[in-house]
């Protein structure tokens, strides 16, 4: 099969052409397995860590990917959740073991044994992918394999971001950041809590004006002060500065959900600016989000299609992949992006 590997950790900034296109065996399913033939996989930010080193992977080379959406092409002789032709997802969480405290209390994403796909084992940048078929996801018919890519990750950490928030009806709500991950929080807000109004930060133009066109009622910079206080903000960032700026922004008794894998060292100094009495004082709270579970992508998949959610996407084929990742890289965004695999 053809596939984009990582073969080395590397700087985006100096190397242009990260992975490389091969020629691979197509994956081996086992007994309770199904092997899904890829046609779409989303690209995320993720995947720019894995690259950079930020959050390597556990060997390489590896197929990154963890947005994949195909067709059970085959599986093992214990496997019948999907019949063969069936449409299905993978996201992010590859594998729990389902049966330590954090998986008990349905907080698999904190299970010590959480395995990721396309980090931990082999994922979607290729035509072929094999997964346990609990860890698979039926995909609503509403959606195109290229529409539902980006939910199964963006989306579905987006839902779980917004449950962290705790949001009433009515509350003012911020996004920091407008990616892939928070244009599809803002679509998910309007349907919920239709009087809720948002607020967006972004350094970028172009998301700002993409954010005003969904339905925001404001958007700024980054480092902007809100025009009002806001009840939430949820940060999709990788930089610091938005976790002072946002608490900033905060009502009091508000709360900062940060929807990032990491963040990263070059502007930590930022900190250096975080107030006790402006930041933190009068019972403001601050709360990361640490991958997902399966709870959150079957939820969030079946609120999508009730709405329906439809993603704003840009499309690439496989052999496209770097050049996606340097846009991604270098704040050209539009929605999500994804990979076409035929």
């Amino acid at each position: 099969m053809k596939a984009a590997i990582l073969e080395k950790i590397t700087n985006l900034e100096e190397n242009k052409q990260p992975l490389k296109m091969v020629e691979v065996p197509n994956p081996v399913f086992g007994a309770g397995e199904i092997l899904v033939k890829i046609s779409a996989c989303g690209i995320c930010h993720t995947e720019l860590d894995e690259i950079e080193g930020r959050t390597p992977p556990a060997r390489l080379p590896v197929i990154l990917g963890h947005q994949a959406v195909g067709i059970v092409a085959n599986r093992g002789k214990l496997a019948r959740k999907f019949e063969v032709g069936t449409r299905v997802g993978i996201g992010w969480i590859n594998y729990a073991c389902g049966q330590c405290p954090a998986c008990i209390s349905e907080n698999e994403n904190l299970c010590s044994d959480f395995r990721a796909t396309g980090r931990d084992v082999h994922g979607g940048y290729a035509q072929y992918l094999v997964i346990a078929e609990d860890f698979a996801f039926a995909i609503p018919d509403v959606f195109s394999d290229v529409q539902a890519a980006p939910l199964l990750c963006a989306g579905a950490i987006g839902y779980r971001s917004l449950r962290l928030a705790n949001l009433a009806d009515g509350q003012r709500l911020g996004l920091a950041g407008f990616g892939a991950s928070a244009h599809l929080v803002l679509k998910m807000v309007h349907y919920r809590y239709p009087h809720t109004e948002i607020f967006v930060f972004a350094r970028n133009k172009d998301e700002q004006t993409f954010a005003r066109e969904l339905g925001a009622v404001w958007a700024g910079d980054l480092s902007a002060e809100s025009p009002k206080k806001l009840n939430a903000i949820i940060d999709t960032t990788p930089v610091w500065e938005t976790i002072v700026e946002a608490l900033n922004n905060l009502e009091p008794a508000g709360r900062l959900i940060i929807n990032a894998i990491r963040k990263e060292d070059r502007d930590k100094n930022y900190l250096l600016k975080l107030d006790y009495g402006n930041h933190l004082w009068l019972e403001k709270e601050i709360k990361s989000v640490a991958n997902v579970t399966r709870r959150d992508i079957e939820e969030f998949l079946a609120l999508a299609a009730l709405i329906p959610i439809i993603p704003e996407v840009e499309e690439y084929p496989l052999n496209e992949a770097n050049r996606a990742l340097i846009e991604l890289k270098e704040g050209n965004i539009r929605g999500a992006k994804v990979l076409k695999i035929s």
